[in-house]
């Protein structure tokens, strides 16, 4: 993780970075603002539009929180630059996605639809095309709540193995087994 940790940080005009006395780092951009609270031992310094991050010592420890908060303040920096989104595709006889505002209703095959309450931090839609899978796109600037409530999301109807049906999301792949062989 410390090559990681090395790299520095392109802050772009318009991006503004603080860091409190108790070691909150917070994050302005245009579409919003975000903060992280970082280790007491590690520090950032920001310098000529470049961010980087500083370790004390060589402990594994800190190695390994160097690349971490490196990695965390750079998602950070595009969240609130550019945002991030995620989407996921349901597959399968009769699966039914819509939302009203922040609610998802969502139909998996259960005896019942699932209500699911979306943070407000995100932006959930829906999109339901004649011939297509049902899609679900979140967007949002914080790359970690964004990939909680997706995973979330995902794990109401996983994808099974053998005919590849549940939540996916849009790029994953589903690698399939082979079912019961016939008998002689």
């Amino acid at each position: 993780m410390s090559r990681i940790g090395r790299a520095p940080i392109k802050l772009a005009s318009g991006i503004t970075v603080s860091v409190s006395a108790a070691n909150e780092i917070t994050v302005k951009g245009p579409k919003g603002e975000l903060k992280q609270v970082l280790d007491r031992d590690i520090k950032v310094e920001v310098k000529e539009g470049e961010l980087n991050v500083v370790r004390p010592t060589d402990q594994i420890r800190h190695r390994a929180l160097h690349g971490l908060y490196r990695a965390l303040i750079a998602n950070m920096v595009t969240g609130v630059t550019d945002g991030f989104k995620k989407q996921l595709e349901l597959v399968g006889v009769g699966y039914k996605a819509a939302n009203a505002g922040q609610l998802l209703d969502l139909s998996l095959g259960y005896s019942h639809n699932i209500i699911f309450e979306v943070p407000k931090e995100l932006k959930v839609s829906t999109l339901t095309e004649k011939g297509k899978n049902p899609q679900i796109m979140l967007e949002g600037i914080d790359n970690q709540l964004l990939g909680q409530v997706a995973a979330k999301i995902r794990s109401l109807r996983k994808p099974e193995p053998y005919k590849g049906k549940g939540v996916r999301y849009s790029d994953e792949v589903v690698r399939k087994k082979a079912g019961k062989s016939a008998g002689k």
